[in-house]
């Protein structure tokens, strides 16, 4: 099977969230029962110097916020140095083969305020073809 639509599952799991110097915003969950790899990609929509926006993948046994541990080496980081030189870029991290069961994206920023956009993540499911899930409106896929 050729191409991402057949080999990856997209999701919006995270709404936007406007420009804050403390943000800390967890993604919806992800049951990672069927999966093999979990990449979150959040994009940075504006910035200001000196804030510090980060992502980090983190898990847990349990679906639940609480119990949540970051997985090492996991956080996205980047920091402005001038008034919006990271708009319009993303903060990425994959996850391959976690150790436990739901896992979830955190979005946060220090120092001076960052905005996000939607957090999408892609999933590599270890049955194909992917199944596209209620969070992708239409899909399509073609090849010349």
């Amino acid at each position: 099977m050729h191409g991402l639509l057949k080999n990856a599952e997209i999701r919006v799991v995270g709404n936007p969230v406007s420009a804050g110097s403390s943000i800390d915003s967890n993604s919806s969950r992800i049951d990672m029962a069927g999966y093999e790899s979990v990449m979150f990609v959040a994009p940075i929509t504006d910035s200001v110097a000196t804030g510090v926006a980060t992502l980090t993948v983190e898990q847990n046994d349990a679906d639940s916020d609480a119990g949540m541990t970051a997985v090492t080496d996991s956080a996205a980081t980047k920091t402005s140095a001038v008034d919006d030189d990271i708009n319009n870029t993303a903060l990425v991290s994959e996850l391959f083969k976690p150790n436990k069961r739901y896992v979830q994206a955190v979005r946060t920023s220090a120092t001076a305020n960052i905005a996000y956009g939607s957090v999408i993540a892609v999933l590599v499911p270890l049955r194909k073809p992917a199944v596209q899930g209620d969070t992708v409106a239409d899909s399509s896929q073609v090849s010349n």
